[in-house]
């Protein structure tokens, strides 16, 4: 009772509030411009955050980071083009809604769904605190090198089709962790007497580059365009009941979410694909899907939502982010010498409960604004998006030129911003670079914190939750050989049916 006192005490200040309230609703309004993003949103903001302090700036993230998909869905519901990568599924059946002449119904069961995916992770959360509290303690250096480990085999095989390159990216992105003085003996590492370097490469320069210029580079060199919407008539409020005729899709595609949300790495596009087909598998009128299946527009929109407040399980209990937006909050934490991890569940349970409520709340206030405002934001919908390329690339170099006062951060933004625009062009993924530098900053110094108590390689492992995760480790790459073996079985199955037909 004290704890909740004491959260409350923590919540109830009105720069927390204020920063919950701009975060909320500026997370509906960037989700809902089209090329922006929570991403692009986050890493722009990141350096205003750093005067902050930690719950006010990590509050407000929260709050964009939690609301974008409510209006990354407009959208997507609209105009067939999500506000917010995650939003793709909701474009099949929420945009037939729309072609069929029910834009409000889309609109409703895609808040709806999205504020019971939201609320149902967070009470997920509030339930598994006393577990964590108990569990997190028994991380070790060795348990979190393991852990940070399994994050990074599982951020690059959840890039099906493209595990080389993923790999490629996050090895990159582990020997930019490298660069600078060495954590231990502060020896110089690959900076090639460059003076600038012996700092290293600064998370959040690399962060601006790759999402937020990149994505202003994209946005300027392509065609200028206007998006147009249907206005909506009539109240929300009426259909925002309808996800309650389907609370089995609702709380399966929320269950999803939570779980893929504590895995690093996953995130919400597995979650929101292993929703979708579990409700179209188990549904009575599967031919529905992707022709306006409210069914279907349920367990996309549950599914991504239940995702940003589990994701921070890991971030929270071992200090280990599970995504690119999680990885930006991590440095939140690092500018004001708070440590995620296993102690911060036994000193400072109030922050952590006031953050979780912080997530409750942010759902209402979501819900409430969009209520009254989502024909304003079709307004914001309209912004050319030249205009919009050029305002993401002057708040970029704001950002990065505040970090540290350097011309050099801007020039390393730029390079970054270009490898951005190029391995977008390729169509090759960015994240596992983000993903490896956070990792791997983490994996160096757990592993040299372990090895005072480790005398053999098998010492590493001599634990029993050091073993379930290495474990873990194999296991995950041996399914993942499994299903390429079936996988190339069946194709040469197929092939040999064409041959003999």
């Amino acid at each position: 009772m004290a704890t909740l006192a004491s959260s409350l005490e923590i919540l109830l200040h009105w720069q927390v509030l204020a920063a919950l309230l701009v975060g909320s609703i500026g997370g509906v309004i960037i989700g809902a411009i089209p090329g922006v993003g929570a991403v692009v949103a986050i890493a722009i903001l990141l350096p205003v955050t750093f005067s902050m302090e930690p719950i006010v700036g990590l509050t407000m993230l929260l709050g964009i980071y939690g609301s974008s998909m409510y209006g990354g869905a407009i959208p997507a519901v609209l105009i067939n083009t999500p506000g917010t990568p995650v939003n793709v599924l909701t474009t099949y059946d929420g945009y037939s809604m729309t072609r069929a002449g029910d834009p409000r119904r889309a609109l409703a069961l895609s808040y709806s769904a999205s504020f019971f995916g939201g609320i149902f992770a967070v009470l997920c959360l509030v339930l598994l605190a006393p577990v964590l509290a108990h569990v997190a303690p028994q991380f070790g250096s060795r348990e979190i090198f393991l852990a940070a480990l399994l994050g990074i085999v599982l951020v690059i095989l959840a890039h099906r089709g493209q595990i080389m390159a993923a790999g490629m990216m996050a090895f990159f992105g582990i020997f930019l962790s490298t660069v600078g003085l060495e954590p231990v003996r502060y020896t110089k590492r690959f900076t090639f007497d460059f003076a600038f370097l012996s700092s290293g490469i600064d998370l959040i320069v690399v962060v601006l580059g790759l999402f937020a210029l990149s994505q202003a580079f994209e946005l300027m060199i392509q065609r200028d365009t206007r998006p147009k919407a249907v206005k909506i008539t009539g109240g929300l409020f009426q259909g925002m009941f309808e996800v309650f005729r389907h609370k089995r899709v609702a709380t399966a595609g929320s269950s999803f979410g939570v779980i893929m949300g504590i895995i690093p790495g996953v995130g919400e596009f597995t979650a929101q694909f292993m929703s979708y087909t579990y409700a179209q598998k188990t549904s009575k009128t599967p031919e529905l899907f992707g022709r306006g299946s409210p069914e279907g527009l349920i367990a996309s929109e549950a599914a991504n939502n239940s995702v940003p407040p589990a994701a921070m399980i890991p971030l929270l209990a071992l200090g280990i982010p599970g995504e690119a937006l999680t990885a930006m909050m991590l440095s939140v934490f690092y500018v004001h010498n708070v440590v995620p991890g296993p102690q911060l569940f036994q000193t400072q349970m109030d922050f952590i409960m006031a953050l979780y409520m912080a997530l409750l709340i942010l759902n209402v206030v979501v819900v409430a604004f969009l209520m009254v405002s989502t024909n304003t934001l079709l307004r914001i919908m309209e912004i050319p998006t030249r205009f919009l390329g050029m305002a993401i690339l002057m708040l970029s170099f704001v950002g990065v030129y505040t970090l540290r006062n350097s011309l050099t951060d801007c020039l390393i933004a730029i390079v970054f911003g270009l490898l951005g625009l190029i391995l977008k062009r390729l169509n090759l993924p960015v994240v596992p670079i983000i993903m490896g530098m956070v990792l791997g900053g983490i994996m160096e110094t757990k592993l040299r914190s372990a090895q005072a108590q480790l005398k053999t390689p098998l010492d590493l492992v001599n634990r029993p939750i050091a073993a379930l995760l290495a474990l873990a480790i194999v296991a995950v790459i041996a399914l993942h050989i499994r299903a390429l073996f079936f996988e190339a079985r069946s194709r040469r199955l197929k092939a040999l049916e064409t041959d003999n037909a």
